[in-house]
C-alpha cells in the first residue's frame, strides 16, 4: 500500500486531500502544528474526521522542529511527500513577516531534507499564484518570469520554488510545485474573504470590499484542486523531453511547476452578488481602496495540468458558493436572519 506523508492535514487543503487519498485506500500520515492563526476548533474538527479512518495517523509538530519531523518520517517511511503546510495569508504577512520565514522557508527546507533522506518517489509542494506578483500579462503561465513578488508571503513561496529546483537538481528528487489560485469551499479558512463575507452577511455586519470591487480572481473549488493534485502524483517529472511547448519541466532537473486554477477570472462584485443570492440576503458593503500588497487580478492558464492529467477544474463558482454556504450553516448551526 502506497504511503503518503502530508504536511498540513488539519488545514483546509490538506484535510480535503488526505480525505480523498484515504477514500482510495492509501495510508496517510499527517503532520500539522495546529497553530492558532485561525480557529483551532475548526482544525481539530477536520483532524477528528480524518482519524475515523484506520489508515490515517498524525503528529502535532512544527515544521521548524527538525528532530521531530525526522523522527516521524523515519518511523513512517513515506513513498510520497506532499507538502501543503505553510503560514498562509497575504494580509497577515504584513503584520508578522517572521512567521513566514520560520514556517515557509526553514520548515520547507526541513521537508526537502527528509525527502532527500528517504529517496521518495515524488515530492509535491504547494506554491501560490501570488508569486506572479506585479505581472500583468494574463492568463498567468508557468514559464512567465516571476521576479516581482509584492509580499513576504509571495516571496517565501517563490523562494520555495528556487530551493526545490536546486534540491531536485542536486539530488535527482522528482519535484512538482503547484501554484494555487484562490481556493474556496467547505471547511475553508476563516481568514479568506468569501468566508468573512458569508459570516458578516448572516450576522448583519458590513463587509469590506477592496478596490471598490474592481478586482478579479480565478476562484478554484477545493474538490477540483485536490483532484488535480491527486492526478499529478503519478506524473512525477523526469529530466527528459517536454510534453509540450508550454511545459515548465526544467532542462537540468526532474522539476516542474503546474498551475491549478479554474482558468476563468470572476469579478469580485459578481462573487459577492452570488453569495447574496445564495443567502437571499443583501450585504452591507463598505467600499475600500486597494489594500497594500494586493493585486487587482489573477487568472490561470491551466493547460499544462490538462495535458499532464487530462483533467480540468470545472466547478462553477455559483455552485461552489452554494456548497460552501450549505456547509457553513450546518457547521455553525446558523439561521439566516432576514
Amino acid at each position: 500500500m502506497k504511503k503518503f506523508f502530508i504536511t498540513g492535514t488539519a488545514g483546509f487543503i490538506g484535510f480535503h486531500l488526505a480525505k480523498l487519498l484515504l477514500k482510495d485506500g492509501f495510508r496517510v500520515h499527517g503532520y500539522d502544528s495546529i497553530n492558532d492563526y485561525y480557529d483551532v476548533n475548526l482544525k481539530l474538527a477536520r483532524k477528528n474526521i480524518l482519524l475515523k479512518d484506520k489508515n490515517f495517523s498524525n503528529t502535532k509538530g512544527l515544521l521548524e522542529d527538525n528532530n521531530k519531523l525526522n523522527e516521524v518520517a523515519d518511523k513512517f517511511q513515506p513513498d510520497v511527500i506532499i507538502h501543503l503546510a505553510a503560514q498562509a495569508g497575504v494580509r497577515y504577512s504584513l503584520e508578522n513577516p517572521r512567521a513566514y520565514i520560520n514556517s515557509n522557508i526553514v520548515g520547507t527546507f526541513n521537508v526537502m531534507e527528509i525527502a532527500r533522506k528517504h529517496k521518495v518517489k515524488h515530492l509535491l509542494m504547494s506554491s501560490s499564484s501570488s508569486v506572479y506578483g506585479a505581472n500583468t500579462n494574463m492568463p498567468f503561465t508557468e514559464n512567465d518570469k516571476v521576479d516581482t513578488q509584492l509580499t513576504i508571503y509571495a516571496a517565501s513561496k517563490k523562494s520555495n520554488e528556487s530551493m526545490a529546483h536546486s534540491y531536485s537538481h542536486l539530488w535527482k528528487i522528482p519535484i512538482t510545485m503547484f501554484r494555487f489560485f484562490t481556493v474556496y469551499g467547505p471547511w475553508g479558512r476563516p481568514d479568506m474573504a468569501y468566508f468573512k463575507f458569508v459570516s458578516s452577511i448572516i450576522n448583519d455586519k458590513p463587509i469590506d470590499v477592496y478596490n471598490k470591487g474592481e478586482m478579479y480572481r480565478d476562484f478554484t473549488y477545493v474538490d477540483d484542486l485536490v483532484n488535480g493534485i491527486k492526478l499529478l502524483i503519478d506524473c512525477a517529472p523526469k529530466n527528459k523531453k517536454k510534453i509540450s511547448e508550454n511545459d515548465s519541466l526544467s532542462p537540468v532537473a526532474p522539476f516542474r511547476i503546474v498551475n491549478i486554477g479554474n482558468s476563468d477570472k470572476i469579478k469580485l462584485i459578481d462573487f459577492i452578488d452570488a453569495i447574496e443570492e445564495s443567502l437571499n440576503k443583501k450585504a452591507i458593503r463598505n467600499y475600500m481602496p486597494m489594500q497594500k500588497g494586493d493585486v487587482t487580478e489573477t487568472w490561470a492558464d491551466a493547460s499544462l495540468l490538462q495535458k499532464l492529467t487530462n483533467y480540468k477544474p470545472k466547478t462553477n463558482y455559483k455552485d461552489g458558493i452554494n456548497n460552501f454556504i450549505e456547509w457553513y450553516l450546518d457547521y455553525y448551526n446558523e439561521q439566516i436572519k432576514n
